[in-house]
């Protein structure tokens, strides 16, 4: 799978999980998964495909949306493309609702791909998570090497107030990003749009 998605980045551990729904991004272009899960349904005849992409909620507009684009089809290779697109952009809109996010039209194919789509595509057509973990193991050592070696590297003397205040928000910010990604590595539950954890802020 191909589809564009949100700049990656050294740092693209903690862009991928501090900011909000990071893959809605790719999933409004023609090339995108939901546009795929629609033209399987189209192709197939089975609404499934396409279900699997919205809330439950949704799933009303979505059939509704399938069984006039099926009905439309028949009438010939213009109509088949109106309604295709049509089914596209219901499915796409429906979807983003779902994530609270809005509809903004259905974006060209062959965009630019980040480096977490791409890891997680590759990942997923070979059957093996190692692009994925390969890609978060060396943004988490760029990132933590980083900030350790700015919270470690001496700045002025003992008496020296303003250096020594680098270093302590030197020290915060690592602390920051390492507890971040502790929480959200090691919860078993899909928290990707909590708020960064507090615990040290009543102690710094």
């Amino acid at each position: 799978m191909k589809h564009g998605c949100p700049p990656g980045s050294v740092l693209v551990l903690s862009v991928v999980m501090m900011l909000p729904a990071v893959a809605s991004g790719h999933c409004d272009a023609l090339d995108g998964p939901v546009v795929k899960a629609a033209q399987r349904a189209l192709a197939t005849g089975n609404v499934n495909h396409a279900l699997a992409w919205v809330q439950k909620e949704g799933e009303p507009e979505v059939k509704l949306a399938f069984e006039k684009t099926m009905a439309v089809r028949k009438l010939g290779a213009e109509a088949n493309d109106l309604a295709d697109r049509y089914f596209f952009e219901t499915l796409v809109r429906v979807h983003r609702a779902g994530e609270g996010e809005p509809y903004t039209g259905l974006k060209p194919g062959g965009r630019p791909v980040g480096l977490a789509i791409e890891a997680v595509d590759k990942a997923i057509d070979g059957g093996s998570a190692e692009p994925i973990m390969k890609l978060i193991w060396e943004a988490v050592r760029v990132g933590v090497e980083h900030r350790f070696a700015e919270a470690t590297t001496a700045q002025g003397g003992k008496d020296d107030v303003q250096a020594t205040r680098r270093q302590v928000q030197a020290y915060i910010r690592l602390l920051h990003y390492v507890e971040q990604i502790f929480v959200l590595a090691s919860s078993p539950e899909d928290n990707s749009r909590a708020s960064p954890p507090a615990s040290h802020d009543a102690n710094h």
